[in-house]
């Protein structure tokens, strides 16, 4: 079995040589194609291999269908929507993600953002404290019960929404649970954003949604870039002058964005919430684990397709 690592922005050289002892301990052999610049470059490399891990990469159709022999996809992260789910399943590739192996890591990025925001991004003027502010968590995964637990070291009074979690999970972490997201906007001064991009959520952080918030609430998204509405944000922004925006995604508008808000909307150059020496590791290891699981034993427990 040939197992390709396809980064072009490689991991860590601690993480590859972990990713190696993991598949060559199974008796498969690991090739390596890193900083690459063009497609071709990764429709070549993919064409003898049974499965690849990637990060960001883009996995589409034409790629798998120059893989003939692919058997399986592992996103070294939780995000996934890099990959064409539809395809891979046409071709019967198994498509898993790494969920939780960087939550840690995004979660202390959406802490530290809250604490710049509320600093007044350490312009030398009087800020606030985290202390005793109501935290809203949208959306209560890997990453939001990781923010809980780092909040609660804060003193901040933290709530939740999901709609998929079972209330008594929630309950259980110390975290009290609202019936519905306009409950959380309406009664939250900072809300921490992680839900994923999907059809029901893409454009779902809209002006109406926002116009819930109470004066001076901050909104930090650690999640995706498609599911703010751009434009209905910038229209919210212009009219309260007392919200911020803060962001591991960079707006599409970013430009205008500065040009507009530029004491009031902060945004990372790149992604960056799992961009740690300790997510790197944990991630791509933990996708060679599950690679060598699926080729062995057929366990598909992170499958996502």
């Amino acid at each position: 079995m040939k197992i390709l690592v396809a980064t072009e922005k490689p991991f860590a050289k601690i993480a590859v040589d972990g990713i190696r002892k993991e598949i060559e301990a199974a008796g498969y052999e690991l090739v390596l194609l890193e900083k690459y610049t063009e497609k071709a470059q990764l429709l070549d490399a993919v064409k003898d291999v049974n499965a690849i891990i990637i990060r960001s990469d883009i996995i589409d159709a034409e790629v798998l269908a120059a893989a003939k022999d692919l058997k399986i996809v592992v996103r070294a992260g939780a995000g996934y929507d890099n990959v064409d789910l539809k395809a891979a399943t046409e071709h019967g590739v198994c498509v898993m993600n790494t969920p939780g192996q960087n939550a840690n890591a995004v979660a202390e990025l959406a802490l530290g953002m809250m604490v710049y925001a509320v600093r007044n991004f350490f312009n030398g003027t009087s800020g606030t404290e985290l202390m005793g502010k109501k935290l809203g968590i949208h959306a209560y995964g890997n990453v939001g019960r990781n923010v809980a637990r780092i909040a609660k070291g804060f003193g901040m009074d933290i709530y939740a929404y999901d709609a998929y979690c079972p209330k008594e999970v929630i309950e259980k972490d110390g975290v009290k649970v609202v019936d519905s997201v306009e409950e959380l906007y309406i009664n939250c001064n900072i809300i921490s954003l992680h839900i994923p991009a999907t059809p029901e959520t893409k454009g779902s952080i809209n002006y109406s949604l926002l116009n819930k918030v109470p004066k001076g609430a901050i909104l930090v998204n650690t999640a995706r870039k498609e599911v703010i509405n751009e434009d209905e944000l910038i229209k919210f922004m212009i009219e309260r002058v007392d919200f911020k925006y803060m962001t591991d995604i960079m707006p599409a508008a970013h430009a205008k964005f500065v040009e507009l808000f530029a004491e009031r909307y902060f945004s990372t150059p790149k992604k960056m919430g799992a961009q740690t020496s300790e997510a790197n590791i944990n991630a791509g290891i933990a996708a060679a684990q599950q690679i060598v699981g699926f080729l062995r034993d057929g366990i598909d427990k992170f499958k996502v397709n």
